[in-house]
């Protein structure tokens, strides 16, 4: 017979599943920052690089799109010692995250800067702006609150995506999770708070990202 549910443990648990929580929210925000930069970067080099630039990001993305993250995250851990480049495994868990999550933003990023009416760009360069301040000035800003919606879907997905990480040992809410159920043997117990944990994150960051982006880019962003 199964034993009953009970939640004595959770308070001396309450630490663990906070330091978890903590390192999970900073694997977003360093992915969240490096991987939008990135992902302008090579949204602006697919659609105005030379054109093996062009090729290189194209293929870069299909690469990223259609292969497992957990494979990416194994060779980044497992696979680069063995030519030299050994990384600590939450810089690997970051580095795994942020060309995963540049290789969707680039495309939703594109979308973006499509969407700006080049007439747009051409009245500005009549106007003496080089191209350069033409497109963080005026064609950005505007590609930002277009796919800005979009976006903020995406860097949620990443968090939750995170959990992987708990697979090289990074300290972050699931390993946290896995860790707690070893030693309590509450599987039911502890994954229910830790879904709870994680449904209560993914909504305070989406909330959290819908209003910085209206005071950033305008009251058109929802």
């Amino acid at each position: 017979m199964s034993s009953p549910v009970a939640f004595a443990w959770l308070p001396g648990a309450l630490g663990d599943i906070a330091h978890g929580a903590a390192t999970t929210i900073l694997l977003i925000a360093v992915t969240t920052l490096s991987g939008t930069l990135l992902s302008i970067l090579g949204a602006a080099g697919r659609r105005n690089g030379p054109m093996l630039m062009r090729h290189a990001i194209a293929w870069y993305v299909e690469v990223m799109r259609n292969t497992p993250f957990l494979v990416q995250l194994f060779f980044i851990f497992f696979g680069l010692p063995s030519i030299g480049i050994r990384l600590d495994p939450i810089l690997a868990a970051m580095l795994a995250m942020t060309l995963n999550m540049a290789a969707y933003t680039i495309e939703i990023v594109g979308a973006g800067l499509d969407a700006v009416p080049g007439g747009q760009t051409e009245a500005a360069l009549a106007l003496g702006l080089r191209p350069r301040q033409v497109f963080i000035k005026i064609v950005l800003p505007q590609a930002l609150k277009i796919i800005y919606p979009a976006l903020t879907s995406q860097i949620v997905i990443m968090m939750l995506e995170s959990a992987v990480v708990s697979q090289i040992a990074v300290r972050e809410l699931t390993y946290e999770a896995d860790m707690l159920q070893a030693r309590t043997f509450r599987s039911f117990e502890t994954y229910f708070v830790v879904t709870l944990v994680y449904l209560a994150m993914s909504m305070a960051l989406r909330r959290l990202l819908v209003t910085g982006g209206r005071r950033a880019l305008g009251a058109g962003v929802s």
